[in-house]
Order: C-alpha cells, then sequence, then structure tokens
C-alpha cells in the first residue's frame, strides 16, 4: 500500500514537517515524488519509520539512528528484539520506582518513619532508571545486553556505604577537573594522574575487575558523546576532554 506524506502523518502520529526533514536529512526518503512534488511512501518506508521511532522512544538521536538503519549488516528482528528487552528493562526501573514513590506517600501520610534501607534501595533504582533512559539504547548496541544488566545489577547491589563512597568520588572527581582545568594543569600532570586514580576508583566500586582498555574506552565516551561532555562541562568547559586525555595518557 502507498501512503501521501498527509495519510503517513496520521497513521504515525508524525507531523508532516518532521517528515520532510526526515527526508532532507536522508533518514526517510519517499518511495517516490510525483511531478507535483508530493511524497509517497511504501511498506518499506512505513517499516523503517517505525523502526526510527522505536529508537527515538529509548533517546536515540538521529544521526545514529541513520547510521545503524543505514549499515548494510542492520538486522531488523535483531534490533527489535534489543528495543524490546530495552522497554521492559525499563518497565521494571519504573515499577520499583513507582513502588517506592508510592511507598514514601504511605509514610508520609501515617507519619511513618522510612527506613534508611527503604530511602537507599530508591535513590539506586532512580540511578539505573535515569541510564537506562538517557543511555541504555547505545550501550546496549555497543555492549549487549549482558553487560549491561550486569551493571546495573551491581548498583542495586551496592551497599550503602559503597553507594555513599560512589557519589561522594563522583564529586570529588568533578571538583577536581575544574579546579584543574581553571588553573591551566596538563593532563598528563600529577593532578591528571590523581584525578585518573580517583575515576579508575569510581568505576570499580561496582566492579572491582581493572581493565585499563575499558577505561580508557569508557573516558572516549565523555568526548565522544555530547551528552557526557555536558554533564562534565556544566559548570566549566573543558573538563571532559582534561578527563578523557588524562586516562588516555595514565590509564595503562
Amino acid at each position: 500500500m502507498e501512503y501521501s506524506i498527509q495519510q503517513l502523518s496520521r497513521l504515525s502520529g508524525v507531523t508532516t514537517r518532521t517528515l520532510r526533514w526526515y527526508d532532507e536529512i536522508g533518514l526517510l526518503k519517499p518511495s517516490r515524488v510525483a511531478e507535483s512534488g508530493y511524497r509517497y511512501y511504501s511498506g518499506a518506508e512505513v517499516d523503517r519509520l517505525q523502526d526510527i521511532l522505536y529508537y527515538r522512544a529509548l533517546g536515540v538521536e538521529l544521526a545514529q539512528i541513520k547510521e545503524c538503519l543505514d549499515n548494510p549488516s542492520f538486522d531488523r528482528l535483531a534490533a527489535l528484539r534489543s528495543h524490546l528487552t530495552a522497554l521492559e528493562t525499563e518497565q521494571r526501573r519504573l515499577q520499583a520506582l513507582i513502588r517506592s514513590v508510592k511507598d514514601t506517600i504511605r509514610a508520609q501520610e501515617r507519619n511513618e518513619i522510612m527506613s534508611d534501607a527503604q530511602k537507599f534501595e530508591a535513590f539506586k533504582e532512580r540511578v539505573v532508571a535515569h541510564n537506562e533512559q538517557t543511555y541504555g539504547a547505545e550501550i546496549r548496541a555497543k555492549y549487549g545486553d549482558e553487560q549491561v544488566d550486569a551493571a546495573h545489577t551491581a548498583i542495586m547491589g551496592l551497599t550503602q556505604a559503597q553507594y555513599e563512597e560512589w557519589s561522594r568520588l563522583g564529586q570529588e572527581i568533578q571538583n577536581r577537573l575544574e579546579d584543574a582545568v581553571q588553573a591551566g594543569l596538563s593532563p598528563q600532570s600529577e593532578e591528571g594522574q590523581a584525578i585518573t586514580d580517583l575515576h579508575r576508583r569510581w568505576l570499580t566500586i561496582t566492579d572491582n575487575r581493572y581493565d585499563p582498555a575499558k577505561h580508557r574506552g569508557i573516558a572516549e565516551l565523555y568526548v565522544a558523546d555530547e551528552r557526557f561532555t555536558t554533564y562534565y562541562d556544566r559548570q566549566v568547559s573543558g573538563c571532559a576532554r582534561f578527563l578523557r586525555d588524562a586516562v588516555r595518557y595514565w590509564a595503562k
């Protein structure tokens, strides 16, 4: 069956303006364009739009979606299974968060005091849910479901002392990065080495096995992915690059 751009818009809920934009950037080309200039889409384009919307729902950027779908080795069935796994994981995270919020509301309404263990579980669940929503699609595609699920399990398995140490180290790394960048220090300086060591400790709280190559690969993401860059550079520009360069030099 063939659809005009208006028909496809009504069918998918995607505006005609967005469909035209997808055409301009090469993400979703119509199957044909009539002499009148009207765009028409066939079943293949409908399937591709469905794939685009799945990826968008998981927070994947348009450029990454295009790269994925245009890859000759793209396996649609495998991608759909991966989407399902990610969505089911997110569903479990949300259900856990809903339970936590409900417990908190009940405790407030009854003037009850939640135990520290209950509060702590809620914090960990929020971290895992945020990571899944923000980076889940990419890291699952890059590292596989098994590694990502294992990382989430490691976070959920942290003791309260470990979680507090993990949070404290994260803040210390950020503070020292900002100070180092503002002071004009080199990533190859002693402070760069100290920050690399802190970052190694932060990584291995959830995984005692240290792999320098994996450490360097994670640090590369801080520059390659603008979301990580924005996080580290939120107060002082250049922190993400300093951390990447320091880890690249010292993690050997």
